[in-house]
């Protein structure tokens, strides 16, 4: 999720999303394994939540749904797409459909329907009972909302005291609320397979690995167009990521606690892991070893989902052709680092990954 710009822009621009789900199948083909659907001429429904353009799920979703088709002959299969409303559906269709330069499924899988759905994650999106594969990957570390401005940084990784609390309470009632949507859409036996963004055991989470650190370095520039006078200090209090980087504890909480609302709802964890995943990026300049490519490359890639949070913390009485130049002035700002001071740099990818079954 995050801004869209059309045209495929986000799956061309956020390949390692999409190195993140293509290392997944085995996971979601051993819970598919597991649940062992049955060839009883039900309809099969399978979901893509947060799905952005689908360009990154593509080939996952082919597979799976390749492997329901041949396990189960006799059942029409859907799949769902969901994302915000102003998400750019019609890019999915066309990556679907084989309308694109990517390679769709549509017409490889017999009695296929595929829909959309603009509702969050945070609402209901199924009818009750009729969900039996959810799946979601590098979504739901949004939050419902901002519950505080954070007066030292940008992200809630960097907040403190009751600020940085305020994230995790919120982060806490947003995570229950998805679980329990899904459980309420889950058929018996139905699995979710979700891969989110998150703080792993050693403290590392989203470009913050062991290099440079991404979120300090949005917040060095986001800082430095402050002190120069370029935005307001409003305007740097108002740059808050509707996000919440959620601990394996976080996660598995509300699925282990046996009286709490999610495990009365027949949610139970089956599997949960953390993995880093290279910044594609940062492994292409290792061999190139071309800092300009690097960062012509590496930029659009952290654009691609952040430029919506820069652009909302500005205030809306300024123009818009002001709005804009100012953020590519803070784009450039980061490429010129990058450029100039390549080492260290890169946006891995840190993830747990969550297999949950209805019981």
């Amino acid at each position: 999720m995050g801004q869209q710009q059309g045209e495929g822009y986000y799956s061309k621009a956020t390949t390692g999303a999409k190195d993140v789900i293509d290392g997944a199948p085995p996971l979601i083909l051993d819970a598919l394994d597991r649940m062992a659907p049955e060839d009883d001429g039900s309809v099969f429904t399978m979901s893509d939540m947060g799905c952005a353009d689908g360009g990154t799920s593509i080939g996952m979703v082919a597979r799976v749904l390749g492997e329901v088709r041949r396990r189960c002959p006799s059942r029409p299969i859907q799949i769902v797409y969901t994302d915000l409303p102003r998400n750019d559906f019609g890019q999915v269709f066309r990556n679907v459909y084989r309308l694109s330069d990517l390679k769709g499924y549509a017409d490889e899988i017999p009695d296929l329907y595929v829909f959309a759905s603009a509702a969050s994650f945070h609402s209901p999106i199924l009818p009750p009972g009729a969900l039996n594969l959810g799946f979601s990957s590098t979504a739901t570390h949004y939050i419902s909302a901002v519950p505080a401005r954070i007066p030292n940084h940008v992200h809630m990784v960097r907040a403190e005291g009751a600020v940085r609390e305020a994230f995790v309470e919120q982060g806490r009632k947003d995570w229950e609320s998805i679980l329990l949507n899904r459980a309420r859409e889950l058929a018996l036996g139905g699995r979710l397979c979700l891969f989110n963004f998150g703080i792993d055991e050693k403290g590392r989470y989203l470009g913050h690995s062991g290099g440079v650190s991404m979120f300090d370095t949005y917040d060095a520039h986001w800082a430095a167009l402050r002190d120069e006078g370029t935005i307001t200090e409003e305007e740097y209090l108002d740059t808050n990521f509707p996000q919440h980087f959620r601990t394996v504890a976080e996660f598995t909480a509300p699925l282990l606690d046996e009286s709490g609302p999610v495990h009365a709802a027949g949610l139970r964890l089956e599997h949960v892991e953390t993995r880093v995943v290279g910044c594609p990026y940062a492994r292409d300049f290792a061999g190139h070893g071309d800092a300009a490519k690097f960062a012509r490359d590496y930029i659009p890639t952290l654009r691609s989902w952040s430029e919506a949070t820069f652009a909302k913390g500005l205030s809306p009485d300024r123009p818009e052709d002001e709005r804009a130049a100012i953020i590519d002035r803070f784009y450039d700002a980061y490429e010129t680092q990058v450029r100039e001071l390549p080492e260290g740099h890169g946006m891995d990818y840190v993830h747990c990954y969550l297999v949950i079954r209805k019981a």
